[in-house]
C-alpha cells in the first residue's frame, strides 16, 4: 500500500486573504501570558492565606469578623480582583478555543471546495489525515500505544476514530481497503450496541418479493442477499400463492429461552435443587422473581435435566417486540441470585450451558421450539402448478419425500428436512437487522406436500419451531434495516399489544419460506435449476480483466 500522501500548502485564491486566527483577549495585556497569570494566582492564594489566618486570631479572640482593619480590606479586594482575573481568563480562552475551532473547520470546508484542480484519489488519501494530530494518534495506533478499541472514547467522535483506525489498519497490513465503503453510515448509531472497532460497511443488495399474500393481508418482503435466483425464485412463489388465494400462518408458541448449567457435590444435591424447581407449588414465586428483570418478560416454563452432578435449567419466557436474549439472561439471573439463599452449595459454572440453545442445531429447539414456532400453509391448485410452476402435483409430491424427508434423514439432517429454508430466512433476518447466526435454529423447518382434491391439487406446508427475531433492539434500531420492517409495517414495539410486531415478523418469514419451498422445489422437478441459475446467478463480465485493472 503506498504511504498517505500529504497536499503542500495551497495559495489563497485571487481576492482572498489568507485565514489568520482572531485576537485572543490575552494579546492585550502589558506583560507576557505566563508572568501575568503567575502575579494573579500568587496574589490569590497569598490574599485567601492571609485572610484565613487574621479570621483564625479572631475567633480565637473573640474579635467580630465584621470589624476589619484597611489591611484587610485591601486584602479581600486583592482575592476578589484575582479571583474575577481567573476566572474571565480561563474562561474567555475557552470560549474563544471553541469559536476558533469552528471557523477554523469553516474556513477548511472552503479550502476543500476550491480543491477542483487536485486529483480524485490524491484527495481521497489526504481525506484520511486531515490533522497533525489525526496523523499523531494513527502513529500511536500503529505501534500499539493506543489501543484501537478505545478510540472511540477517547475521541469522543465515533466517524473521526473509524476514520483513524482504517488508515491504521492499512499501514499495519500494508494491504489497500479500497472498495470497502466507509462514508455515508452513522457510525455512532452501532456504538456499543451493534458492532465494535468499525472501519467501514459491507453493502448488501436488498430486493423484494411479493407481494405475499398472508392471513388476508399483502407484504412486500425486503430481502438481503448476493445470490442470483433467490429473491426471483422466491417472488414466484409468491405468485403462486397469490393466485390461490394466499397461505395461512399460524403461531403455535412464543418463548425465548436460556438454561444455566449448576453444579453441585453430589447427584443427589442437584436433583433436589431440580424436584424444587419442578414443583407447581414453586413456580408462582419463582415467575415473580424472573419478571423482575423486564416489564415484558413473562417466565412460561422450567425444564430440567440432569447429567451427574451438573444440572441444566431451561427457563422459557415471553419477551415482548424484543427477540429476548438480554431480557431472559438477566431473568435467569435474578432466580440463581434467589435460590442462592436456599442453595448456598450450588456453583453457577455459566448462565448458558448450551441447553437453551442458541446458534446452534439441536433436537430440543426441533421438539420444544425456541422463539416463535410457526406454521404456515397454502393450497396450489393444479392448474397454477402447471402455468406458473410449470411441473405436476405427483412430481413435486414424489421429489419431496425422497428429497425433503427420506434425502435428509439419510444425510442424518436435524431440523433440516426442507429444499432451502435457511436461504430466505438469512436474507430477511440481514434486510431486518436479525442476528443473522440465529439463522441456523431460525432454519429449523419440515417441509410438507400432499395432493388433495383427487389429486389435482397440492397442498404444502412449512412448519418452524424456533424463528428467533425480534422488531425492537441490536441491528433493528439502524436506519437501513428499520425502513426494511417499515415496509413490512412491523417497526418497533407495538405499544397496544406488546409483542404482536415481532410475532407477525415471524409469520412472513414462515410465508416467505414456503413461497421459496415451492417455487425451488418446482424448478427442481422441472429440471429448471441448473439453467436458471446459469441465467441468473453467472455474471457475463469479464472477471479476470477486471482484475488486471485493478
Amino acid at each position: 500500500m503506498e504511504s498517505t500522501r500529504c497536499l503542500p500548502p495551497k495559495a489563497p485564491p485571487s481576492g482572498k486573504k489568507p485565514f489568520s486566527p482572531p485576537p485572543k483577549a490575552s494579546d492585550a495585556l502589558p506583560l507576557p501570558l505566563y508572568l501575568t497569570n503567575f502575579i494573579f494566582f500568587t496574589l490569590f492564594f497569598s490574599v485567601a492565606y492571609f485572610l484565613l489566618h487574621r479570621w483564625r486570631e479572631k475567633i480565637r479572640t473573640s474579635t467580630p469578623l465584621h470589624i476589619v482593619t484597611l489591611t484587610e480590606i485591601s486584602a479581600i479586594v486583592s482575592l476578589f480582583a484575582s479571583f474575577i482575573y481567573l476566572l474571565g481568563f480561563f474562561g474567555i480562552d475557552f470560549v474563544q478555543s471553541i469559536i476558533y475551532r469552528s471557523i477554523e473547520s469553516e474556513v477548511d470546508d472552503l479550502d476543500l471546495l476550491d480543491s477542483n484542480n487536485i486529483p480524485k484519489n490524491v484527495m481521497d488519501e489526504s481525506k484520511t489525515v486531515s490533522s497533525e494530530e489525526d496523523e499523531d494518534i494513527i502513529q500511536s495506533v500503529v505501534i500499539g500505544k493506543t489501543p484501537s478499541y478505545s478510540l472511540e472514547s477517547k475521541l469522543g467522535d465515533c466517524y473521526r476514530a473509524a476514520l483513524i483506525r482504517r488508515e491504521a489498519v492499512q499501514r499495519v497490513t500494508k494491504r489497500s481497503l479500497e472498495g470497502l465503503p466507509f462514508d455515508g453510515f452513522d457510525y455512532a448509531s452501532i456504538l456499543g450496541q451493534c458492532c465494535e472497532m468499525p472501519i467501514g460497511y459491507v453493502q448488501i443488495p436488498v430486493g423484494i418479493a411479493g407481494p405475499l399474500l398472508l392471513n388476508g393481508c399483502e407484504y412486500v418482503v425486503p430481502m438481503a442477499t448476493t445470490e442470483g435466483c433467490l429473491v426471483a425464485s422466491t417472488n414466484r412463489g409468491c405468485k403462486a400463492i397469490y393466485t390461490c388465494g394466499g397461505a395461512t400462518a399460524i403461531l403455535i408458541k412464543d418463548g425465548m429461552t436460556r438454561a444455566p448449567v449448576i453444579r453441585f457435590s453430589t447427584a443427589k444435591r442437584a436433583s433436589h435443587l431440580k424436584f424444587f424447581l419442578e414443583d407447581p407449588l414453586h413456580f408462582d414465586t419463582l415467575a415473580v422473581v424472573f419478571n423482575k428483570s423486564s416489564r415484558f418478560a413473562r417466565l412460561q416454563r422450567i425444564q430440567c435435566s440432569m447429567a451427574g452432578k451438573n444440572l441444566y435449567i431451561r427457563f422459557t419466557c415471553s419477551t415482548g417486540d424484543a427477540m429476548g436474549m438480554n431480557m431472559v439472561s438477566k431473568g435467569v439471573q435474578n432466580v440463581l441470585d434467589f435460590l442462592q439463599s436456599d442453595f448456598p452449595d450450588m456453583d453457577v459454572i455459566g448462565i448458558s450451558g448450551n441447553f437453551c440453545s442458541d446458534k446452534k442445531p439441536s433436537a430440543v429447539n426441533w421438539i420444544e421450539g425456541r422463539g416463535k414456532s410457526v406454521v404456515c400453509e397454502a393450497i396450489i391448485t393444479g392448474d397454477v402448478v402447471k402455468k406458473v410452476l410449470k411441473t405436476t402435483v405427483p412430481a413435486l409430491v414424489e421429489l419431496n419425500m425422497l428429497k425433503n424427508l427420506a434425502g435428509s434423514a439419510i444425510a442424518g439432517a436435524l431440523g433440516g428436512f426442507n429444499a432451502h429454508a435457511a436461504n430466505i430466512v438469512s436474507a430477511i433476518f440481514i434486510a431486518t437487522g436479525q442476528d443473522p447466526a440465529q439463522n441456523v435454529e431460525s432454519s429449523h423447518c419440515i417441509t410438507m406436500m400432499e395432493a388433495i382434491n383427487g389429486g389435482h391439487d397440492l397442498h404444502i406446508s412449512v412448519t418452524m419451531p424456533s424463528i428467533e427475531v425480534g422488531t425492537v433492539g441490536g441491528g433493528t434500531q439502524l436506519a437501513s434495516q428499520s425502513a426494511c420492517l417499515n415496509l413490512l409495517g412491523v417497526k418497533g414495539a407495538n405499544k397496544e399489544s406488546p409483542g404482536s410486531n415481532s410475532r407477525l415478523l415471524s409469520t412472513i418469514i414462515a410465508g416467505s419460506v414456503l413461497a421459496g419451498e415451492l417455487s425451488l422445489m418446482s424448478a427442481i422437478s422441472a429440471g429448471q435449476l441448473v439453467k436458471s441459475h446459469m441465467k441468473y446467478n453467472r455474471s457475463n463480465r469479464d472477471m479476470s480483466t477486471i482484475a488486471c485493472q485493478n
